[in-house]
């Protein structure tokens, strides 16, 4: 008997309207991620409130939160994937949860490294009194995946994110980034145990990867090309450009594509 029969899975999305238009296309990532559920014995679990106020905790750390809603919610679980809702999952995607080998697990950030690697500098040395992180185990925040063991470790993180809060709310908009970093660092401060998943499990940063189609003047021709290139797709840092493309289109024309 399979892994994945004997587990119970949970996708964790927080899908919360802040009134900024940012989730104006999420419910076509649920639909997508309800698919995957659906097609892995899985439960999708939406994060539809706040924990608390933003101005306290921004909400992707109070993802963070996720095993103790899914224990305070009576749902059982042995491992929880939590997505950011600006992805889109294949219909034909793999169980990815399948190759977690019972650790915590994310793909590698394969995106902007001078921003990863000032991001590293600003926070290391605020805050972890380091100016080094070995980039090939920084790992990418927009899909992760804990089990029932990690639950004290997400506990730790989230005193942690206490304790240095009101520092942290004061660089967080002047340096243009938020809990990446931090639980990059965190991770290699508790020697946290990580299965890296393949690339293909979070395609990230897709216009610095030339696979988005947003100017008449690009040379590649206007398809889905990323298609091609993974199973679950990750539309963030999507820059503004001429024909206004942003995530929202993007999402929903994926979707419709893969699932209309």
């Amino acid at each position: 008997m399979g892994r994945s029969i004997l587990m119970k899975n949970v996708v964790f999305i927080p899908n919360i309207d802040l009134g900024n238009g940012r989730n104006k296309s999420y419910e076509y990532s649920i639909q997508s991620w309800k698919h995957f559920c659906d097609k892995n014995n899985c439960e999708l679990f939406l994060l539809e409130d706040l924990v608390t106020d933003v101005k306290i905790m921004p909400i992707v750390w109070q993802r963070y939160f996720s095993i103790d809603i899914l224990d305070n919610s009576d749902i059982d679980y042995d491992q929880v994937l939590i997505a950011d809702a600006d992805t889109i999952v294949h219909p034909d995607c793999p169980n990815l949860f399948e190759e977690t080998s019972g650790l915590y697990s994310a793909v590698m950030n394969d995106g902007d490294y001078e921003w990863v690697n000032k991001s590293i500098s600003q926070y290391g040395e605020r805050f972890f009194n380091k100016d080094r992180f070995e980039t090939w185990r920084y790992v990418n925040g927009g899909l992760q995946i804990f089990n029932k063991s990690h639950k004290d470790y997400l506990t730790g993180l989230l005193n942690w994110y206490n304790t240095n809060s009101d520092e942290l709310l004061k660089v967080f908009g002047e340096w243009n980034s938020c809990d990446q970093t931090c639980i990059n660092f965190y991770r290699e401060s508790q020697d946290l145990p990580m299965t890296i998943l393949p690339g293909c499990y979070n395609l990230q940063d897709l216009a610095r990867k030339n696979l988005l189609y947003f100017h008449p003047q690009q040379w590649w021709s206007d398809e889905l090309h990323f298609l091609k290139n993974g199973w679950i797709y990750h539309f963030n840092a999507i820059p503004q450009n001429p024909m206004n493309r942003d995530s929202n289109y993007w999402i929903e024309r994926t979707y419709k594509e893969l699932y209309v």
